[in-house]
């Protein structure tokens, strides 16, 4: 059976969740998770969530 329902959450941000990472300087990368870096919220890649987790 199909699964037409995964990805349905980051479909309805802005480029499908993709943009730029402001730790790594990445583009073209999915930024969806949110942490505080310097007393802001931004939104991270999964590497740079795994790295400032630690």
């Amino acid at each position: 059976m199909s699964k037409a329902h995964r990805g349905t959450g980051i479909r309805e941000q802005v480029n499908c969740g993709r943009g730029a990472c402001p730790v790594c300087k990445r583009d073209g990368i999915k930024v969806l998770y949110e942490v505080s870096l310097d007393g802001e919220t931004k939104k991270v890649c999964k590497q740079c969530k795994a790295k400032l987790a630690k």
